[in-house]
């Protein structure tokens, strides 16, 4: 495969040609935050939390998807970057509904964990807020919509990986929403003995079914003073 020159953050590199941005980067020890990347899926670019400065285009460009071209230059932490990162992550915050300390999750939450990196607080956007009932039918997996994110990931490991295409996408806009079937809760004997979607949730929006009585497993928070 031929070398193509692209200058990242100032810096000429000289990488594989076909490779996106993000694979450019992450070689060159750049690290572009993602929320709905999975190297071993296909790339949807839905979250954008990957956006980059790219010279010539006017708006920016997620990184996930868009291959390098010879010449190209990138910036990827621009202060127009990084504001655009942090608008995107504190609208997906608008419009979360997980409380962090009843979640399974809340140690390793990828959502979590991008907000402290880009120092993204409260949000300021008033918005509603997605609240969806608790779905523990199955005796295989327990989805909890209130925490889903919309990054596709369940979506694609389920289609690419297991190959049982159980979830769709339904709806527009906001009222967006990962389904099954015909938009009812899950309860799918293709989901037996499967979990392959459980640890691509970047939240805390599927968990395997628990004894409420059984003692929670895991480290605990460390609080810094």
């Amino acid at each position: 495969m031929a070398n193509i020159n692209v200058t990242i953050n100032g810096a000429q590199l000289s990488v594989n040609e076909g490779v996106t941005i993000l694979e450019a980067a992450r070689e060159s020890g750049i690290d572009i935050p993602t929320l709905c990347y999975i190297a071993e899926l296909a790339p949807t670019g839905a979250c954008r939390v990957c956006v980059v400065e790219v010279e010539g285009p006017r708006t920016l460009i997620a990184a996930c998807h868009m291959p390098v071209t010879q010449g190209m230059v990138i910036q990827t932490h621009s202060p127009r970057v990084l504001e655009a990162r942090r608008a995107i992550v504190e609208l997906l915050l608008a419009s979360h509904c997980g409380s962090c300390y009843m979640c399974e999750k809340a140690n390793i939450c990828e959502l979590r964990q991008i907000a402290a990196d880009l120092d993204v607080g409260l949000p300021r956007f008033p918005t509603s807020r997605r609240y969806y009932p608790m779905e523990d039918v199955s005796p295989y997996i327990v989805r909890d919509l209130t925490k889903c994110i919309l990054c596709r990931r369940c979506v694609m490991a389920c289609n690419e990986i297991a190959k049982k295409h159980v979830y769709g996408i339904a709806y527009r806009g906001f009222a967006s929403k990962i389904i099954v079937n015909f938009d009812e809760a899950i309860n799918t004997e293709a989901c037996k003995d499967c979990g392959i979607c459980i640890p691509y949730c970047p939240t805390g929006a599927l968990r395997t079914p628990e004894d409420i009585h059984q003692e929670k497993k895991g480290t605990p928070l460390v609080i810094k003073g």
